[in-house]
């Protein structure tokens, strides 16, 4: 199985998430490819057969590589005919969206937006998206910091931490072979 592990991260925290993705399955002796999104990447998408993308939010989207990384590949994709019609399901074709957010003003609801708008392309595609996943990373900007605590989700600092990255293998470990 060819797998792609895709993220943007700003400020280190889905980078971490990334990180500990790909560990998962190196673990399990599976190959993964891990690449941070920019607006000129190329790449077939379509080469792989499971892929992880996931990004920070950024006002309730992914951060603007990612987000010009997938309309490239949309616009991409489209010109050369691989959106379809009613996007019909690739077979053996899988994806996995996540993010990692503060949500400090409503909580997951800021996250949502970013995990949908990301997944659409691979729904285009014919993947079929078998989870969305959301974890929760701390500001890292002096000027933020103080978001850190007091919002809807309490206190954030140093999240993502161990606790947040094993969960990540064990989500991985159950997802990896369905």
């Amino acid at each position: 199985m060819k797998i792609l592990n895709l993220y943007h991260s700003q400020t280190g925290n889905t980078k971490e998430i990334a990180l500990r993705i790909s560990s998962a399955l190196k673990n399990s002796n599976h190959e993964v490819i891990l690449l941070q999104a920019e607006k000129n990447l190329k790449i077939d998408l379509l080469d792989y057969d499971f892929i992880f993308a996931g990004s920070g939010v950024y006002q309730w989207l992914p951060g603007k590589p990612m987000l010009d990384f997938l309309r490239n590949q949309r616009k991409e994709n489209a010109e050369a005919g691989n959106i379809k019609p009613c996007s019909p399901k690739r077979s053996n074709k899988k994806a996995v969206i996540y993010c990692t957010y503060a949500g400090t003003h409503t909580g997951i609801n800021e996250a949502i937006p970013a995990v949908k708008f990301s997944g659409q392309l691979f729904d285009h595609l014919g993947f079929t998206i078998l989870d969305e996943w959301y974890f929760i990373g701390d500001f890292k900007d002096e000027s933020m910091k103080k978001l850190n605590t007091g919002g809807r989700m309490g206190n954030i600092t140093g999240r993502p931490n161990e606790q947040d990255l094993e969960k990540i293998e064990q989500r991985v470990q159950a997802i990896i072979n369905v």
